[in-house]
């Protein structure tokens, strides 16, 4: 992880158990995640994307309809990443990456206010997140991963990167959340 962990964003680690059968694991629930976060987010969609390794996607983040997520992955591993864009943050234009892989289990509290994206670190990695609002194709924004002002530091170079992620705004020319 780089730095601290930013504010309102929170690591989840469901608790896995094991034994010769294979594993179970809970991996959500309502009143545990409301009282994680002490807010009332209802989600309303469960995406799922296959990455092959070196493809980054994002970062991402919605202006009218900003998403809250809550990410994981369920095969492979990935490198999070997100940016904290809400103008009166005292950590507005900071970073931190994680890794997420199906081996820790870990999941991500993305809330509404952060730019996210991730970059796949294993042959395959299988990404799911749950979001609190519905995509917009209209109100989507992307923010560049390789801007020099935030200086993410990857731990691959990426490989593969959509049209339109490569057209994300720099840091200093994107729209910021009030």
């Amino acid at each position: 992880m780089r730095k601290e962990l930013l504010s309102d964003i929170k690591i989840i680690e469901p608790k896995i158990f094991a034994d010769d059968r294979g594993s179970f694991s809970e991996n959500f629930n309502l009143l545990r995640f409301r009282e994680l976060i002490n807010i009332n987010y209802s989600f309303v969609q469960d995406n799922k994307s296959l990455s092959k390794k070196g493809v980054f996607r994002g970062l991402h983040y919605q202006l009218k309809n900003p998403q809250g997520k809550l990410v994981q992955v369920t095969a492979g591993e990935v490198f999070d990443v997100v940016v904290d864009l809400r103008k009166n943050s005292k950590t507005c234009g900071d970073w931190m990456g994680i890794n997420l892989s199906k081996e820790n289990g870990k999941q991500l509290w993305v809330p509404p206010g952060f730019a996210h994206g991730f970059l796949a670190l294993s042959e395959e990695a299988e990404f799911f997140y749950k979001v609190t609002d519905y995509w917009s194709k209209e109100d989507e924004r992307c923010l560049r991963w390789d801007d020099p002002e935030l200086n993410i530091d990857l731990p691959i170079k990426p490989t593969l990167i959509s049209a339109s992620d490569q057209k994300g705004k720099s840091f200093k020319d994107a729209e910021y959340y009030e």
